[in-house]
């Protein structure tokens, strides 16, 4: 959404602000709009088949946005989508299953014991009563775990048929083992030849299929690494078992043609062994997705126009259809209770652990679970325009974005695997030069050892996996991230920019004063302003209004409304015009206000109380007092964004007097009062023209420019009502407690970030060099390809058990 396309923005004539109006077409708001809130679009699958360069296309930071029907993609290369499993054909890295995507499912259902019976919908079979099954029979097979128990199966073999290899290899190291005399050299390398090769061209046949891909697509990776090395390994061995009369005497130690069937062997076992416990850490990373998908009811009871219910499917339910929801079950949907009522536990949405109570005419959320009462609702969304598929949406859409750090790894990526090659090629030189005997047997072992060891799938996966995982941690306590940039521009911010109203207080306001001039009651002054203000849905407004009906007064029909951008309202009743709104545009219209009035006024703002005043013709009728109270976590948030270093900033279209009231009590930094939705987005350029870093929490619609302009717009509210397309960060239940675990998130995932691509670095750094034996001449030292193969097995999965370590932090500490 560009905020430049917005309507026009205006100004209440309260002199207030707030995040829970609705836009009234009639009555301008200055803090009351709320901009649409559109469920991300989805771009077209791009074709695996494309440039290795497409997936560097994107702007810097910039979310990308997957296909809504692909089924499967690549943590590591945005863009690379499929609907079958397989390998990514750009860095060959196992496709991963896309937790977001709802496969079609059978509408039809039977009776396995009664082919004959099928249904629309589930439930018990008429005949027999057993439940009824899709007529597609069992449900899909799980792909992941198909891949997981594969490369389980892979190892084992592999790691069964090493071992007898390694004693042929190292008889003479073991104490009390030795062939010598029952095996000639000759015949142990043909045993060797026999278990290797099933280990290295069966279960590691996937590096050299990937690796082999990623030269045909010139897009180098670990895996052209692996096949080099283990390739080079193998073939070497291979042709001197079966001519080793080729090989001259720097070749040989001990009269003998070294074998290195071991080391390829061990190394495709230890690999595969680094795979699979990857693929099992890799798949935690996207139950933060499933775990919301399994949060959705499966059923719900329906009442048809003649009363009788029935229970149907979730896919069955249209807008506009009663449901029953008794205790303790979930809400099927999102919509609205016609009858009864209730409370319902929002946590799983909002992160809130306290249930809230529900009346007619409340809003639902589907997915949350009714506790007490029994109650009726009505449908309102379904399918995904419901809260929790425009939740699972964003989530999925910002787990699979790229955050601007990621460059460095991808750059440096690019020039890796040619430079380890290169490095690979001197030292088999150099050994081959300079090395002692047997020169060219050690030459290999280091060649092979630098090409095994170097590990840019670690590099790769830093990013992508702490981002899945933490972006999985919000939304599972009420943060949605829009995308990967916004979580590292939020880790940044130095000053918050927030209103009053709905944020930092409860946004329920009531009338708490009334202070009329003489010959004026309070029954007629209340019953003036609440004649115009029912024109409006707004908080304050609407505090108004129910102050007149709790006190039973008659409520006049008013013509000609009118509102005045940044003043207040006017309408014509019983022939005469009644205005409402701040000071300063009564006294435009020639008004005077006493000093006794304009004392009580005062006093009222400094107890943090809002006032508007009231006026008809060309007398003065009086003022009424609204009070919102603090929200009690207000304080202890703001506490805690001091102690993150953070400035907070009110920005509210209330008056000084009521804005500084609630800051003296809250201790907040700085106060801007009676400002507009453009002043809002002047003050966030201001700030960041002075080098801040500004996060902005909005609303709606008209805070959009502001939200727009700061380096994180946080966008406060629930359902469609919050300004989604503005902001990076939105807090499905509007609450600074939820600012304050937003921006400790983003450090948070921004430190493991940090953290995985010093690890990836390092290894590199001291891995390549020692595997090139740069140590042996001081040390004596010289690393074997198996232990380097180990080393580099283990690195992917420290980076994605570093990254899992997400899902234990604490938001609230």
């Amino acid at each position: 959404m560009n905020p430049s396309n917005h309507s026009e923005k205006h100004t209440h004539h309260h002199s207030h602000d707030d995040p829970a109006s609705k836009p009234d077409p009639a009555h301008d708001c200055c803090d009351g709009d709320h901009a649409e809130a559109s469920k991300p679009e989805s771009k077209q699958t791009h074709d695996c088949c494309h440039d290795h360069a497409d997936h560097h296309h994107h702007h810097e930071g910039a979310p990308v946005e997957p296909s809504a029907n692909a089924k499967y993609f690549c943590p590591m290369c945005p863009g690379v989508e499929s609907d079958t499993p397989g390998d990514c054909p750009k860095c060959g890295m196992r496709l991963e299953r896309n937790p977001a995507f709802k496969a079609e499912t059978s509408k039809i259902w039977t009776c396995p014991m009664h082919p004959e019976i099928q249904e629309p919908t589930s439930g018990q079979c008429p005949k027999c009563g057993m439940d009824l099954e899709p007529m597609d029979g069992v449900a899909e097979e799980d792909e992941e775990a198909s891949e997981i128990n594969s490369l389980k199966r892979k190892t084992l073999v592999a790691g069964i048929l090493t071992v007898p290899i390694l004693l042929l290899a190292f008889d003479s190291m073991i104490p009390g083992l030795s062939f010598d005399g029952f095996l000639s050299p000759t015949l142990q390398g043909w045993l060797e030849l026999l278990l290797a090769t099933p280990v290295i061209l069966w279960a590691g046949g996937m590096f050299f299929t990937r690796g082999w891909r990623s030269l045909v697509n010139r897009s180098l990776n670990m895996f052209t690494l692996i096949m080099l090395g283990v390739g080079a390994a193998y073939a070497y061995s291979v042709v001197a078992v079966l001519f080793p009369e080729l090989f001259p005497d720097s070749f040989r130690k001990h009269g003998e043609v070294q074998l290195y069937f071991e080391a390829g062997a061990v190394i495709t076992a230890l690999i595969l062994f680094g795979q699979w416990l990857e693929a099992r850490a890799r798949k935690q990373t996207g139950q933060a997705i499933q775990s919301l998908l399994d949060l959705a009811a499966k059923t719900a009871h329906r009442i048809d126009e003649n009363g009788e219910e029935s229970d149907v499917e979730i896919d069955a339910i249209h807008k506009g259809d009663r449901l029953r929801v008794r205790p303790g079950e979930k809400i099927p949907l999102d919509g609205s209770i016609r009858e009864g009522k209730s409370t319902i536990d929002e946590s799983m949405i909002t992160g809130e652990p306290v249930p809230v109570e529900k009346g007619v005419g409340d809003k639902v959320i589907g997915a949350t679970v009714n506790q007490t009462g029994s109650f009726i609702m009505e449908a309102e969304a379904v399918g995904e325009e419901t809260m929790l598929s425009q939740i699972v949406g964003m989530v999925a859409q910002a787990q699979r974005s790229r955050a601007p750090i990621q460059k460095l790894a991808d750059s440096v990526a690019g020039y890796f695997v040619p430079a380890v090659v290169l490095v690979a090629i001197l030292a088999f030189i150099l050994w081959a030069i300079f090395g002692p005997a047997p020169a060219m047997a050690y030459a290999i072992v280091v060649a092979v050892s630098v090409l095994i060891i170097a590990c840019p799938c670690a590099l790769g996966l830093a990013t992508p996996m702490s981002i899945m995982v933490g972006v999985g941690k919000g939304a599972q306590n009420g943060i949605l991230v829009k995308n990967a940039e916004a979580i590292e521009r939020a880790e940044k911010v130095t000053h918050l920019i927030t209103d009053k109203t709905g944020t930092l207080t409860e946004g329920k306001p009531s009338v708490v004063d009334l202070q009329t001039v003489d010959g004026v009651s309070e029954e007629d002054l209340l019953r003036l302003a609440a004649a115009i203000e029912s024109q409006s849905e707004h908080p304050l407004a609407r505090a108004v209004v129910d102050k007149a009906k709790a006190d039973g007064v008659s409520v006049p029909d008013i013509t000609e409304f009118n509102s005045t951008t940044g003043g207040g309202v006017q309408a014509i009743v019983a022939g005469e015009t009644v205005r409402i709104g701040k000071r300063a545009f009564i006294e435009s219209k020639s008004l005077s206000i006493s000093e006794k009035l304009s004392q009580e006024a005062e006093r009222l703002q400094s107890e943090a109380k809002t006032v508007i005043w009231v006026a008809k013709e060309q007398q003065l009728l009086g003022l009424i007092a609204i009070a919102d109270p603090i929200k009690e976590s207000s304080k202890e948030a703001i506490e805690s964004l001091h102690a993150m270093g953070i400035t907070v900033v009110m920005c509210t279209g209330d008056n000084s007097r009521t804005a500084q009231a609630v800051a003296k009590v809250l201790g907040i930094d700085k106060v801007h009062a009676e400002v507009s939705p453009e002043d809002k987005q002047r003050i966030v350029n201001e700030l960041k023209a002075k080098g801040h870093r500004v996060a902005m929490a909005g609303d709606g619609i008209n805070d959009a420019p502001a939200l727009a302009a700061a380096d994180v717009g946080i966008a406060m509210g629930t359902g469609t009502d919050v300004a989604i397309e503005s902001a990076g960060l939105t807090l499905v239940k509007g609450d600074l407690r939820g600012i304050v675990g937003g921006l400790k998130l983003s450090r948070a995932v921004m430190r493991n970030i940090r953290q995985n691509l010093f690890f990836a670095f390092i290894y590199n750094a001291v891995g390549v060099p020692v595997a090139a034996g740069i140590l042996y001449p001081f040390l004596g030292v010289l690393l074997s390809p198996m232990i380097a193969g180990a080393a580099m097995a283990l690195s992917s999965v420290s980076v994605v058990t570093n990254a899992l370590r997400l899902k234990k932090f604490n938001l609230n500490d």
